[in-house]
């Protein structure tokens, strides 16, 4: 995007007063050329001509400029997914250099540094120096407490907190997040049931409908990024750790996260197969990791977000989303990712020697190659 736009003011405000560049250019003292490669976008007016401009037309210099260091949310999403999508295919430094230019340009546009600080912590994982990549989480989290400490956007210094917090557990810094989190778990306020009521009354009942869709869906994701770190705190009790699990797959089966979020379903699958090893039952901890690869291997690409034959009405609320219905990693990412966590997972080298553990690395593998 362009951030200074004299070009269509000048435009705009010459032909408003209904004068020639010829006219033009006379007051300002340049040539009819100068004011035309102005116009073009060829070149920018000499600095000392700014304010006899603004004055000319009556406008502030702000005004003349046009000056919008922000980018919109569109260009912030096709922007996010440009970057993804050249950590996947080009050298990481040269994409880091692209980063740091627009991150420099753009360094008041607060939804803009937040969502390259997002994009940092989800591409971290390609650098395989762990001091490269603690360095580039702590960039990361700079990032996010500018967007805390300047940003007056309520929602997103929220999000922001939430990331620094993600970024300081990073760290191995529990303290920090204990702080930044006040240490406790606030009353949930739903606000999707106020919402709906209001619909309701007001005799919009598709939106109320939506809103409660809405509502059951996050609380449902929400519910399956809470159950692997529980599944774990389980181990040292196994009736409690099956118990744990069991009711997990009957929510997934009831709600079939399988095809609607397989993304927060693999993650119960890995959560389990590591419990299993830790309670020394490789078999399980295999046919964990099996159920694994059939969905990461299945045809769930590309991954998106989406709604289904229950979740009929959430359309209106993913795309305004701040990616959209995009998954936060580009798909060759995602894919390599996804044989990372069990190929190179040191968890998993007790089952090097099985011959099913084998042909699931194997599988996980050949899916990196797939289109």
């Amino acid at each position: 995007m362009k951030e200074i736009n004299i070009a269509k003011v000048l435009v705009k405000k010459r032909k408003e007063k209904g004068i020639t560049q010829d006219e033009l250019a006379n007051y300002i003292g340049v040539s009819k050329a100068s004011v035309s490669k102005w116009e073009t976008e060829q070149s920018y007016p000499d600095v000392t001509f700014l304010p006899q401009l603004a004055a000319y037309f009556n406008i502030s210099i702000d005004e003349l400029m046009d000056y919008k260091p922000e980018m919109a949310k569109e260009e912030i999403r096709k922007l996010y997914r440009r970057l993804s999508s050249d950590f996947a295919s080009k050298p990481f430094d040269t994409v880091m250099d692209d980063c740091h230019q627009i991150i420099k340009k753009y360094y008041s546009c607060f939804p803009l540094l937040l969502q390259m600080g997002i994009l940092m912590i989800n591409h971290a994982e390609l650098l395989k120096d762990p001091q490269k990549s603690v360095s580039l989480i702590e960039e990361a989290r700079a990032l996010f407490i500018r967007v805390k400490e300047e940003s007056d956007d309520v929602s997103l210094t929220r999000q922001a907190l939430y990331v620094e917090a993600m970024c300081s557990l990073a760290a191995c810094d529990p303290n920090t997040v204990l702080e930044l989190l006040d240490g406790a778990v606030a009353p949930a306020l739903p606000p999707e049931s106020l919402l709906a009521s209001a619909y309701q009354m007001t005799g919009r009942t598709d939106e109320a409908k939506s809103v409660l869709q809405v509502g059951i869906y996050q609380n449902i994701v929400v519910l399956f990024n809470f159950f692997p770190a529980y599944l774990m705190m389980c181990t040292d009790h196994s009736s409690k750790f099956e118990e744990v699990l069991q009711r997990a797959l009957n929510i997934a089966e009831v709600f079939d996260m399988r095809h609607l979020h397989p993304g927060v379903l693999v993650s119960l699958y890995i959560s389990a197969a590591q419990g299993y090893i830790v309670q020394g039952n490789p078999s399980k901890a295999i046919d964990m990791l099996q159920q694994y690869t059939e969905i990461v291997t299945s045809d769930i690409y590309p991954l998106s977000l989406h709604g289904d034959d229950f979740f009929d009405l959430l359309e209106g609320w993913l795309i305004k989303l701040d990616l959209g219905t995009d998954p936060p990693r580009d798909e060759k990412t995602i894919r390599r990712s996804m044989a990372d966590m069990i190929v190179n997972n040191p968890n998993f080298s007790v089952l090097s020697d099985k011959q099913r553990f084998q042909n699931i690395t194997e599988k996980l593998q050949s899916n990196c190659c797939e289109d």
